[in-house]
């Protein structure tokens, strides 16, 4: 059993039935999640035969590899889940609190053209409870707190939305770790009917689309979701998502030299977000060995942000964060990867949603 994954009142009908009183599961989802310990030769609290039954790791997890940056402190780990499969997780110290960047799947088959971690597809979802062994071991390597969250890494999260809501509930559960809904950003590269899901949701966390590109042609060029869903549909349900949850959208703009970055671009680009509550990230790409696609240059990076701020756009630049580890998306990953084969999808099933 994933006792991990279940919510405190699933914990304590699953605790019930195996002839323990309710009060062991609140016992018990303090230690995972309030205090962080996940070996029960930990939680003394509890009966030694419950904890045998338990077993002894409930969430296991190993730390592979772990490489700090040099420059500002920035740590990505390379973590083996059960079954052998890597995921990559990174903790980056800001001014304003400490954040976290986790994978919601192993692989993803998105197939954009600019990213590491589509290359070798899906091989499987996360569960909830191994997104937040991300965080949590996060937390216990550095001994330091978690203040927020993005759903960046390998994978996409709307490709695996149940157990990306099931995740929230849980880190942001008052009886557990507790962190605010707000301080958590969800970032997708555009699954239409699961953005629309998500808004009537009504949550309240941050939604962010990967848009990059200004134009269907070139988006379809550097995104397969684009043959699925036009710019136009997806700008729609994310008005739509502003609408039902009041909540600032942010569209992440990675920048390619000679592709996506010129004046022009930059027009078309505020043309089309006008008048949408929106920030504008702009990413310099990150060199991927298996593309030809090169980062703009700063001063071209320079003029693509005032070009928009002429428009009155809100707009910034991310800060690149562990330049010199590969903290990329799936760059580290790449180098390590598994031994098992992706699975082999059928178009229909690259763009299957749950409705």
């Amino acid at each position: 059993m994933d006792i991990a994954s279940m919510t405190l009142s699933e914990l304590t009908e699953y605790i019930k039935t195996q002839g323990y009183p309710a009060f062991r599961a609140k016992q018990l989802f303090d230690w995972m999640h309030r205090k962080l310990v996940l070996n029960t030769d930990e939680m003394l609290n509890l009966p030694k035969d419950m904890r045998a039954a338990l077993g002894k790791d409930i969430l296991p997890v190993t730390e592979e590899t772990k490489l700090v940056s040099k420059k500002d402190g920035t740590i990505k780990y390379l973590l083996r889940m059960h079954d052998g499969q890597m995921i990559e997780t990174v903790f980056m110290r800001y001014k304003h609190g400490n954040s976290v960047c986790i994978s919601s799947q192993a692989g993803c088959r998105m197939g954009c053209r600019f990213c590491a971690s589509t290359i070798g597809g899906l091989i499987r979802n996360l569960e909830p409870s191994e997104m937040l062994a991300q965080v949590y071991h996060a937390v216990r390597s550095t001994g330091e707190r978690v203040s927020n969250i993005v759903v960046m890494g390998t994978g996409e999260p709307l490709d695996n939305y149940d157990n990306l809501i099931r995740f929230i509930d849980l880190i942001t559960n008052e009886d557990g770790y507790n962190i605010s809904e707000r301080n958590i950003t969800v970032s997708s590269c555009g699954i239409v009917p699961n953005i629309r899901r998500l808004a009537d949701e009504q949550r309240n966390f941050t939604f962010a689309l990967s848009l990059h590109a200004t134009t269907d042609e070139e988006r379809r060029a550097l995104m397969p979701v684009a043959e699925r869903f036009s710019i136009r549909e997806t700008l729609e349900a994310c008005s739509y998502y502003f609408e039902k949850t009041g909540r600032r959208l942010t569209f992440e703009y990675s920048l390619v030299s000679g592709v996506n970055d010129s004046e022009e671009h930059a027009k078309r680009l505020a043309a089309l977000i006008r008048g949408l509550n929106a920030h504008v990230n702009l990413i310099p790409v990150n060199p991927v060995e298996e593309r030809n696609y090169k980062a703009s240059d700063a001063s071209r990076v320079d003029k693509f942000k005032n070009t928009l701020e002429k428009y009155r756009i809100n707009v910034t630049i991310r800060r690149g964060m562990g330049s010199d580890i590969d903290a990329a998306c799936g760059q580290l990953r790449r180098k390590y990867s598994s031994t098992a084969a992706p699975d082999k999808m059928t178009e229909d099933q690259l763009y299957q949603t749950d409705n």
